[in-house]
Protein backbone atom coordinates (compact mmCIF):
# COMPACT_ATOMS: atom_id res chain seq x y z
CA UNK A 1 0.00 0.00 0.00
CA UNK A 2 1.13 3.26 -0.43
CA UNK A 3 0.99 5.90 2.02
CA UNK A 4 2.15 9.67 2.25
CA UNK A 5 2.85 11.09 5.75
CA UNK A 6 3.22 14.70 7.08
CA UNK A 7 4.52 15.47 10.01
CA UNK A 8 7.86 16.66 11.87
CA UNK A 9 11.49 14.67 11.89
CA UNK A 10 14.73 15.33 12.76
CA UNK A 11 16.05 18.24 12.88
CA UNK A 12 13.16 18.91 14.61
CA UNK A 13 13.16 17.64 18.64
CA UNK A 14 10.33 16.66 20.86
CA UNK A 15 8.12 13.92 21.09
CA UNK A 16 5.66 14.34 17.85
CA UNK A 17 8.55 14.12 15.80
CA UNK A 18 9.94 11.11 17.44
CA UNK A 19 6.33 9.47 16.91
CA UNK A 20 6.23 10.16 13.02
CA UNK A 21 9.24 8.95 12.79
CA UNK A 22 9.01 6.10 13.92
CA UNK A 23 5.79 5.91 12.53
CA UNK A 24 7.25 5.69 9.03
CA UNK A 25 10.03 3.80 10.10
CA UNK A 26 7.66 0.70 11.15
CA UNK A 27 5.40 1.05 7.66
CA UNK A 28 8.35 1.21 5.79
CA UNK A 29 8.89 -2.32 6.70
CA UNK A 30 5.40 -3.47 4.59
CA UNK A 31 4.55 -0.81 2.77
CA UNK A 32 5.61 2.43 0.24
CA UNK A 33 5.50 5.56 2.35
CA UNK A 34 6.23 9.51 0.96
CA UNK A 35 7.84 11.38 4.11
CA UNK A 36 6.88 14.82 4.35
CA UNK A 37 8.66 16.99 6.70
CA UNK A 38 9.26 20.91 7.54
CA UNK A 39 11.40 23.43 5.87
CA UNK A 40 10.40 25.07 8.94
CA UNK A 41 8.36 24.20 10.94
CA UNK A 42 7.79 27.24 13.59
CA UNK A 43 9.20 31.10 13.40
CA UNK A 44 11.14 31.80 16.28
CA UNK A 45 8.90 34.07 18.02
CA UNK A 46 6.07 30.95 18.43
CA UNK A 47 8.37 29.02 20.03
CA UNK A 48 9.46 30.08 23.84
CA UNK A 49 12.33 27.24 24.62
CA UNK A 50 15.76 27.62 23.59
CA UNK A 51 15.71 26.02 20.12
CA UNK A 52 13.17 23.82 17.92
CA UNK A 53 15.83 21.34 16.48
CA UNK A 54 17.17 18.06 18.02
CA UNK A 55 21.36 18.19 19.71
CA UNK A 56 21.33 14.43 19.82
CA UNK A 57 24.35 13.04 18.92
CA UNK A 58 22.58 9.90 17.68
CA UNK A 59 19.38 11.19 16.46
CA UNK A 60 16.25 9.36 14.96
CA UNK A 61 16.08 9.86 11.48
CA UNK A 62 14.44 8.44 8.61
CA UNK A 63 14.29 9.28 4.61
CA UNK A 64 12.11 12.56 4.58
CA UNK A 65 11.49 15.23 2.04
CA UNK A 66 11.75 19.19 3.49
CA UNK A 67 8.87 20.53 1.72
CA UNK A 68 6.28 22.15 3.89
CA UNK A 69 6.23 25.89 5.78
CA UNK A 70 3.09 26.30 7.24
CA UNK A 71 3.01 29.97 7.26
CA UNK A 72 4.19 29.79 3.30
CA UNK A 73 0.97 29.07 0.93
CA UNK A 74 3.46 28.72 -1.83
CA UNK A 75 4.78 25.23 -0.04
CA UNK A 76 1.48 24.41 0.63
CA UNK A 77 1.16 23.93 -3.07
CA UNK A 78 4.56 22.19 -3.83
CA UNK A 79 3.57 19.77 -0.94
CA UNK A 80 0.27 19.05 -2.93
CA UNK A 81 1.66 18.68 -6.32
CA UNK A 82 4.21 16.17 -4.89
CA UNK A 83 1.19 14.02 -3.06
CA UNK A 84 -0.83 14.37 -6.57
CA UNK A 85 2.75 12.41 -7.99
CA UNK A 86 2.76 9.90 -5.56
CA UNK A 87 -0.48 9.10 -5.75
CA UNK A 88 -1.11 7.73 -2.33
CA UNK A 89 -3.91 5.11 -0.56
CA UNK A 90 -3.81 6.81 2.51
CA UNK A 91 -2.64 10.13 3.93
CA UNK A 92 -1.56 10.47 7.57
CA UNK A 93 -1.35 13.78 9.29
CA UNK A 94 -0.49 14.82 12.83
CA UNK A 95 -2.67 17.68 14.43
CA UNK A 96 -1.36 19.19 17.61
CA UNK A 97 -1.70 22.57 17.70
CA UNK A 98 -3.83 25.31 15.97
CA UNK A 99 -0.83 26.87 14.46
CA UNK A 100 -1.23 24.61 11.61
CA UNK A 101 -5.16 25.52 11.19
CA UNK A 102 -4.45 27.42 7.61
CA UNK A 103 -1.99 25.17 6.30
CA UNK A 104 -3.86 21.72 7.35
CA UNK A 105 -7.59 23.27 6.03
CA UNK A 106 -5.67 23.85 2.82
CA UNK A 107 -3.94 20.39 2.42
CA UNK A 108 -6.56 19.00 3.87
CA UNK A 109 -9.04 20.11 1.28
CA UNK A 110 -7.06 19.48 -1.82
CA UNK A 111 -6.21 15.81 -0.73
CA UNK A 112 -9.60 14.73 -0.94
CA UNK A 113 -9.64 16.54 -4.53
CA UNK A 114 -6.83 14.17 -5.23
CA UNK A 115 -7.53 11.73 -8.30
CA UNK A 116 -6.09 8.66 -5.96
CA UNK A 117 -9.18 9.46 -4.00
CA UNK A 118 -6.92 9.02 -0.71
CA UNK A 119 -7.93 8.27 2.97
CA UNK A 120 -7.13 11.03 5.07
CA UNK A 121 -6.02 9.73 8.36
CA UNK A 122 -5.77 12.78 11.55
CA UNK A 123 -3.64 11.47 14.70
CA UNK A 124 -4.71 13.37 17.07
CA UNK A 125 -2.16 14.07 19.54
CA UNK A 126 -3.62 17.02 21.46
CA UNK A 127 -7.65 18.06 20.96
CA UNK A 128 -6.99 21.84 22.77
CA UNK A 129 -3.59 23.95 23.93
CA UNK A 130 -2.37 22.50 27.40
CA UNK A 131 -2.35 26.33 27.90
CA UNK A 132 -5.32 27.73 27.01
CA UNK A 133 -6.39 31.65 26.79
CA UNK A 134 -9.78 33.12 25.69
CA UNK A 135 -9.22 32.44 21.87
CA UNK A 136 -8.46 29.77 21.70
CA UNK A 137 -11.79 28.10 24.05
CA UNK A 138 -14.12 29.94 21.87
CA UNK A 139 -12.35 29.62 18.75
CA UNK A 140 -10.72 26.70 18.57
CA UNK A 141 -13.87 24.28 17.75
CA UNK A 142 -14.33 26.16 14.74
CA UNK A 143 -10.67 26.25 13.95
CA UNK A 144 -10.46 22.25 14.78
CA UNK A 145 -13.62 21.58 11.96
CA UNK A 146 -11.36 23.67 9.32
CA UNK A 147 -8.27 22.19 9.83
CA UNK A 148 -9.19 18.27 10.28
CA UNK A 149 -13.22 18.27 9.29
CA UNK A 150 -12.34 16.21 5.64
CA UNK A 151 -10.65 13.50 8.36
CA UNK A 152 -11.84 10.31 7.20
CA UNK A 153 -10.86 8.67 10.13
CA UNK A 154 -8.99 9.73 13.04
CA UNK A 155 -6.59 7.97 15.89
CA UNK A 156 -6.75 9.69 19.26
CA UNK A 157 -4.63 8.60 22.47
CA UNK A 158 -6.96 9.29 25.16
CA UNK A 159 -10.30 9.25 25.94
CA UNK A 160 -11.00 12.62 27.27
CA UNK A 161 -9.77 13.43 23.45
CA UNK A 162 -12.12 11.45 22.26
CA UNK A 163 -14.88 13.09 23.78
CA UNK A 164 -13.76 16.40 22.46
CA UNK A 165 -13.37 15.43 19.27
CA UNK A 166 -17.08 14.52 19.02
CA UNK A 167 -18.07 17.84 20.40
CA UNK A 168 -16.01 19.38 17.37
CA UNK A 169 -17.18 16.72 15.05
CA UNK A 170 -20.05 14.32 16.17
CA UNK A 171 -19.69 12.31 13.13
CA UNK A 172 -16.20 11.64 13.20
CA UNK A 173 -14.46 8.01 13.26
CA UNK A 174 -12.03 7.53 15.73
CA UNK A 175 -10.56 4.79 17.49
CA UNK A 176 -8.95 5.31 21.00
CA UNK A 177 -5.51 3.83 21.85
CA UNK A 178 -2.09 4.14 23.77
CA UNK A 179 0.97 5.64 22.36
CA UNK A 180 3.31 3.34 20.89
CA UNK A 181 6.46 2.67 22.91
CA UNK A 182 9.70 5.12 22.19
CA UNK A 183 11.68 1.82 23.09
CA UNK A 184 13.35 2.39 19.23
CA UNK A 185 15.00 5.28 19.52
CA UNK A 186 17.78 3.38 19.59
CA UNK A 187 19.81 4.03 23.01
CA UNK A 188 20.39 0.24 24.18
CA UNK A 189 23.85 0.83 26.79
CA UNK A 190 23.47 4.14 28.99
CA UNK A 191 26.47 3.24 31.33
CA UNK A 192 29.31 4.83 29.68
CA UNK A 193 26.93 8.74 28.77
CA UNK A 194 27.88 11.08 31.60
CA UNK A 195 25.32 13.02 33.29
CA UNK A 196 26.51 16.97 32.87
CA UNK A 197 25.38 16.93 36.50
CA UNK A 198 26.73 15.44 39.65
CA UNK A 199 23.93 13.38 41.55
CA UNK A 200 24.10 11.51 45.28
CA UNK A 201 24.68 8.33 44.88
CA UNK A 202 23.26 7.54 48.47
CA UNK A 203 19.57 7.87 48.35
CA UNK A 204 16.93 7.34 45.85
CA UNK A 205 16.20 9.59 43.00
CA UNK A 206 13.28 10.54 41.34
CA UNK A 207 13.25 11.87 37.68
CA UNK A 208 10.90 15.24 36.36
CA UNK A 209 11.84 15.80 32.84
CA UNK A 210 10.85 17.43 29.40
CA UNK A 211 9.94 20.54 28.85
CA UNK A 212 8.67 22.46 31.95
CA UNK A 213 5.50 24.19 31.69
CA UNK A 214 3.09 24.93 34.16
CA UNK A 215 0.32 22.08 33.25
CA UNK A 216 3.00 19.86 34.03
CA UNK A 217 2.89 20.06 37.54
CA UNK A 218 6.69 20.46 38.51
CA UNK A 219 5.47 23.26 41.45
CA UNK A 220 3.35 19.90 43.03
CA UNK A 221 6.34 17.77 42.62
CA UNK A 222 8.48 20.04 45.03
CA UNK A 223 5.77 20.32 47.72
CA UNK A 224 5.35 16.70 47.29
CA UNK A 225 9.04 16.56 47.79
CA UNK A 226 9.17 18.70 50.74
CA UNK A 227 7.00 16.33 52.89
CA UNK A 228 8.95 13.00 51.21
CA UNK A 229 12.54 14.23 52.69
CA UNK A 230 10.95 14.44 56.08
CA UNK A 231 10.48 10.66 56.24
CA UNK A 232 13.62 9.26 53.87
CA UNK A 233 16.96 10.84 51.88
CA UNK A 234 15.56 11.33 48.45
CA UNK A 235 17.04 13.18 45.39
CA UNK A 236 15.17 14.75 42.56
CA UNK A 237 16.68 15.71 39.48
CA UNK A 238 14.70 18.06 37.10
CA UNK A 239 16.05 17.58 33.52
CA UNK A 240 14.52 19.52 30.51
CA UNK A 241 14.63 23.43 29.32
CA UNK A 242 12.10 26.00 30.86
CA UNK A 243 9.31 27.13 28.84
CA UNK A 244 9.49 30.81 28.70
CA UNK A 245 12.74 31.27 31.24
CA UNK A 246 11.09 30.14 34.23
CA UNK A 247 13.34 28.69 35.84
CA UNK A 248 13.90 31.41 38.54
CA UNK A 249 10.53 30.73 39.95
CA UNK A 250 11.28 27.44 40.97
CA UNK A 251 14.71 28.04 42.21
CA UNK A 252 12.53 30.30 44.46
CA UNK A 253 9.92 27.53 45.63
CA UNK A 254 12.69 25.11 46.22
CA UNK A 255 14.67 27.97 48.40
CA UNK A 256 11.69 28.53 50.57
CA UNK A 257 10.95 25.06 50.79
CA UNK A 258 14.13 23.94 52.51
CA UNK A 259 15.17 21.37 50.02
CA UNK A 260 18.01 22.98 47.92
CA UNK A 261 20.27 20.40 48.70
CA UNK A 262 17.28 17.47 47.33
CA UNK A 263 16.80 18.79 44.16
CA UNK A 264 19.17 18.97 40.88
CA UNK A 265 18.20 21.35 38.16
CA UNK A 266 19.04 20.32 34.46
CA UNK A 267 18.19 23.51 32.17
CA UNK A 268 18.50 22.18 28.87
CA UNK A 269 16.68 20.16 25.73
CA UNK A 270 17.64 16.26 26.84
CA UNK A 271 18.82 14.83 23.75
CA UNK A 272 17.44 11.47 23.07
CA UNK A 273 20.96 9.93 24.68
CA UNK A 274 20.53 12.07 27.85
CA UNK A 275 16.97 11.19 27.93
CA UNK A 276 17.67 7.32 28.73
CA UNK A 277 20.78 8.06 30.84
CA UNK A 278 18.69 10.09 33.08
CA UNK A 279 15.87 7.50 32.77
CA UNK A 280 18.19 4.58 33.59
CA UNK A 281 19.84 6.31 36.12
CA UNK A 282 16.56 7.08 37.96
CA UNK A 283 14.53 4.83 40.27
CA UNK A 284 11.26 6.11 39.17
CA UNK A 285 9.70 8.76 36.72
CA UNK A 286 7.24 11.48 37.96
CA UNK A 287 5.19 12.98 36.08
CA UNK A 288 2.29 15.17 38.06
CA UNK A 289 0.77 16.65 35.54
CA UNK A 290 -2.21 19.19 35.96
CA UNK A 291 -3.30 18.45 32.51
CA UNK A 292 -2.89 15.83 30.04
CA UNK A 293 -3.97 13.78 26.69
CA UNK A 294 -1.06 11.52 26.50
CA UNK A 295 2.57 11.26 27.21
CA UNK A 296 5.57 10.20 24.99
CA UNK A 297 7.89 10.33 28.24
CA UNK A 298 5.66 7.49 29.98
CA UNK A 299 6.76 5.34 27.21
CA UNK A 300 10.12 6.16 26.82
CA UNK A 301 10.52 5.12 29.73
CA UNK A 302 8.43 1.97 29.80
CA UNK A 303 10.54 0.86 26.97
CA UNK A 304 12.85 1.36 29.19
CA UNK A 305 11.39 -0.98 31.87
CA UNK A 306 11.47 2.34 34.21
CA UNK A 307 8.04 2.84 36.46
CA UNK A 308 6.44 5.77 36.62
CA UNK A 309 4.31 7.57 39.52
CA UNK A 310 1.54 10.00 37.96
CA UNK A 311 -1.99 11.70 38.02
CA UNK A 312 -4.91 11.01 36.35
CA UNK A 313 -5.51 13.26 34.28
CA UNK A 314 -6.10 12.86 30.46
CA UNK A 315 -5.31 9.51 28.99
CA UNK A 316 -2.19 9.12 31.61
CA UNK A 317 -4.05 6.70 34.40
CA UNK A 318 -5.67 4.32 30.82
CA UNK A 319 -1.29 3.97 30.49
CA UNK A 320 -0.12 3.70 33.63
CA UNK A 321 -1.81 0.53 35.54
CA UNK A 322 -2.56 1.53 38.95
CA UNK A 323 -0.61 -0.81 41.55
CA UNK A 324 0.78 -2.89 38.69
CA UNK A 325 3.12 -0.59 36.38
CA UNK A 326 3.16 2.62 38.36
CA UNK A 327 0.68 4.87 40.67
CA UNK A 328 -1.56 6.78 39.71
CA UNK A 329 -2.73 9.47 41.87
CA UNK A 330 -5.11 13.07 42.44
CA UNK A 331 -3.79 15.62 40.44
CA UNK A 332 -2.70 18.91 42.45
CA UNK A 333 -2.89 16.90 45.61
CA UNK A 334 1.49 17.41 47.18
CA UNK A 335 0.55 15.04 50.36
CA UNK A 336 -1.27 12.50 48.15
CA UNK A 337 1.75 12.61 45.58
CA UNK A 338 4.41 12.54 48.67
CA UNK A 339 2.03 9.41 49.87
CA UNK A 340 2.71 7.59 46.36
CA UNK A 341 6.37 8.04 46.68
CA UNK A 342 6.82 6.66 50.15
CA UNK A 343 4.45 4.03 49.47
CA UNK A 344 6.42 2.92 46.31
CA UNK A 345 10.07 2.79 48.00
CA UNK A 346 8.15 1.47 51.95
CA UNK A 347 6.79 -1.08 49.54
CA UNK A 348 10.05 -2.05 47.31
CA UNK A 349 7.58 -1.93 44.06
CA UNK A 350 9.90 -1.40 41.45
CA UNK A 351 10.79 -4.94 40.58
CA UNK A 352 7.53 -6.15 40.57
CA UNK A 353 6.22 -2.94 38.50
CA UNK A 354 9.28 -3.31 36.42
CA UNK A 355 8.41 -7.21 35.58
CA UNK A 356 4.78 -6.28 34.56
CA UNK A 357 6.11 -3.59 32.36
CA UNK A 358 7.96 -5.67 30.65
CA UNK A 359 4.86 -8.18 30.21
CA UNK A 360 2.54 -5.37 29.10
CA UNK A 361 4.82 -3.68 26.35
CA UNK A 362 2.75 -5.56 23.89
CA UNK A 363 0.28 -3.68 23.71
CA UNK A 364 2.13 -0.37 22.99
CA UNK A 365 3.08 -1.94 20.00
CA UNK A 366 3.75 -0.10 16.60
CA UNK A 367 1.98 -2.65 14.94
CA UNK A 368 -0.74 -2.63 16.34
CA UNK A 369 -1.27 1.06 15.60
CA UNK A 370 -0.41 0.41 11.76
CA UNK A 371 -3.30 -1.91 12.16
CA UNK A 372 -5.97 0.30 13.32
CA UNK A 373 -4.78 2.84 10.43
CA UNK A 374 -5.15 0.59 7.90
CA UNK A 375 -8.55 -0.12 9.88
CA UNK A 376 -9.51 3.18 9.55
CA UNK A 377 -8.01 3.28 6.01
CA UNK A 378 -10.74 1.33 4.71
CA UNK A 379 -13.47 2.33 6.12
Amino acid sequence: MKFCVIGPTYPYRGGIAHYTTLLVQHLRKEHEVLFISFKRQYPDWLFPGKSDKDPSKRPLTTEAEYLLDPINPLTWWDTIKRIQAWQPEIVIIPWWHWYFVPAWTVLSQQIKRLSSNPRLIFICHNMAPHEQGFMSKTALPLATKFAIGKGDGFIIHSQPDGRLLHQYLPEANYVVTPIPTYADLGIVDTSKIVLPVTLPDDRPLLLFCGIVRPYKGLDVLLDALAICVKERPLHLLVAGDFWKNSEPEYRQQIKELDITEHVTILNEYLPDELLAACIDRSDVVVLPYRSATQSAIIQTAFGRGKPVITTNVGGLGEVVENGRTGLVVTSEDPQGLANAVDRYFSEGLAPVFIENIMEKNGRFSWKNLQTLILKLGSQ
